[in-house]
């Protein structure tokens, strides 16, 4: 009996007669704005119940893959393709030449890229001397030297004088150099030789012996019947002049038609190559009414390095490979490359680096110049652009750009020695993708495990230009260090209860504190009325 009166009495909202209730103008004129309060709180509470928050997260870096994957694609405004080689160093003690996935594509003086055509000259194909030339330099000198030493003066002469003229721009200290000089001097030696024999013939066809002409008559008959002149540079001694003619790489052989420079020669350097290859410019570049010189050297050549049947395997080995090597005979004075692709590199802190280096060639330090433009540079599986359009909405704004800070930097160096070193702080960032709704076309598109790809890597980097010893080749030098701290953003919905417990708080509130307001005007107003 005691709980059912209790019940019959508990009434929070008890009624007032409605007879004692008064309307005021007052009053309706705040129940309006109560109203409108009202409506305007519920609109915005209701827009944020179903809009969504970014939370932002650090905790030690849980990764637990064993390599990450750096996409690259840099310009070398100065480097050669056949010269830009990356490397890989790791503090884990590995160390290598990267190959497998990146392509290099020429690039013109004017930045005008021209077809992929570039092999990676790692690989050993090119012959750098000739193994069938048995006898030392020393040897080769002892009755004098055919292989002419130039300067600037001796070399515009030669370029006046000759038809054709093959030149040797070397440095005394160059191991590649040193080996293929007793090549080059017996090939000059065959060019002499070559001469002799069509002088001989050319006084034998006038029925002159050998008492009917001087040994000038000879020498001058020699001069004219030679060939292909043989001269030899040393860039040490004629710094300057190598630099005029953009000397960049020991050994540079460069080959000139009447006083022009039609290239450089790149196949293999032996006495029987260096014959088929100006035998092949020579009916390139000679006149029609002028005589063909080379026949003469072939078989010199043959007589001079092949003396017996391994040597005839070894020159038909070269033989067979020599349309896989192209001479260019057009060279820009500054011609660049780009390199694109990938790195697959330990989780661990290192370095990659892209720096000119040849097996065929030393290269000039002083004449190496590494200014690139970075066109992108980021780390992690690469997004489609579907992805970065519709599935990084939830992202702080700036996060697409914090991945690839690099893109679209230009670094030029303008002095000898210099290269720029950039350093990068690599730190994972896990985020959710945005859940849209996709046709079965467009899923496919979109991306094959989107677990896959919550994961991206933000760059800190800075940049600082390093100075090099003048013995050193200069590299751009890439140091990259992963961050033990990983960053990640959340999405966070407010909970149903939030919304209706806010919903309710806005209706009393509104209500109470109007009704607040209007009982103090009430009182206020009752006031001066007595």
């Amino acid at each position: 009996m005691r709980g059912r009166a209790f019940i019959a009495n508990l009434d929070m909202y008890r009624k007032v007669p409605i007879d004692l209730l008064e309307g005021t103008r007052r009053g309706s004129i705040l129940s309006t704005i109560a109203v409108i309060t009202m409506a305007t709180l519920f609109f915005l509470e209701t827009k944020a119940f179903f809009s969504k928050s970014l939370s932002t997260s650090l905790a030690l870096d849980s990764n637990e893959d064993s390599n990450i994957r750096v996409n690259f694609n840099i310009t070398m405004m100065d480097l050669k393709c056949e010269f830009a080689t990356i490397d890989v160093v790791s503090v884990l003690g590995t160390q290598q030449n990267v190959t497998q996935h990146v392509q290099k594509y020429p690039i013109d003086a004017s930045g005008v890229k021209q077809r992929f055509q570039h092999r990676n000259l790692k690989q050993h194909d090119v012959e750098l001397f000739d193994s069938t030339i048995e006898e030392t330099i020393e040897e080769l000198h002892a009755d004098g030297e055919d292989a002419v030493s130039l300067d600037e003066n001796t070399l515009n002469i030669a370029l006046e004088r000759n038809k054709f003229v093959f030149v040797d721009f070397y440095a005394n200290w160059c191991s590649h150099c040193r080996d293929l000089a007793p090549t080059w001097e017996t090939l000059a030696e065959i060019m002499y030789e070559a001469a002799e024999y069509r002088a001989d013939n050319h006084f034998e066809s006038k029925g002159l012996s050998e008492h009917d002409y001087t040994a000038e008559e000879y020498a001058e008959a020699v001069k004219v019947e030679l060939p292909v002149f043989i001269g030899k540079i040393d860039c040490v001694d004629h710094h300057d002049l190598c630099i005029r003619k953009n000397i960049r790489a020991y050994p540079t052989l460069k080959f000139f038609v009447d006083g022009e420079e039609k290239g450089d020669y790149r196949g293999h350097r032996t006495v029987m190559e260096f014959s088929h290859f100006l035998a092949e410019m020579e009916d390139k570049f000679r006149g029609e009414d002028e005589a063909k010189k080379t026949e003469e050297v072939k078989e010199v050549a043959t007589d001079r390095t092949i003396r017996n049947e391994s040597h005839e395997e070894y020159a038909r080995a070269l033989s067979a490979t020599r349309h896989k090597i192209q001479h260019t005979w057009v060279d820009e004075d500054h011609p660049g490359c780009q390199l694109s692709g990938f790195l697959l590199v330990d989780r661990a802190p290192g370095n990659f680096h892209i720096q000119a280096q040849s097996k065929t060639t030393e290269l000039a330090a002083h004449l190496t110049n590494v200014s690139h433009i970075i066109n992108h540079l980021s780390f992690g599986k690469p997004f489609s652009s579907y992805f970065i359009k519709n599935g990084m909405k939830n992202t702080p704004p700036g996060f697409l750009e914090s991945t690839r800070p690099f893109d679209g930097n230009v670094y030029v160096t303008h002095n000898e020695h210099e290269a720029h070193h950039h350093y990068l702080k690599v730190i994972t960032t896990d985020f959710e993708p945005e859940k849209t709704k996709k046709s079965p076309a467009r899923k496919k598109k979109y991306l094959l495990k989107e677990q896959d790809h919550q994961r991206a890597y933000q760059v800190l980097q800075s940049s600082q230009l390093s100075l090099y010893r003048s013995d050193i080749v200069p590299e751009a030098k890439f140091t990259y260090d992963l961050s033990p701290i990983a960053v990640s953003y959340t999405v966070k919905y407010r909970h149903w209860y939030d919304y209706f417990t806010s919903v309710m708080a806005i209706i009393g509130g509104t209500f109470t504190v109007v009704g607040m307001f209007e009982s103090s005007l009430y009182a206020v107003s009752s006031k001066k009325r007595r």
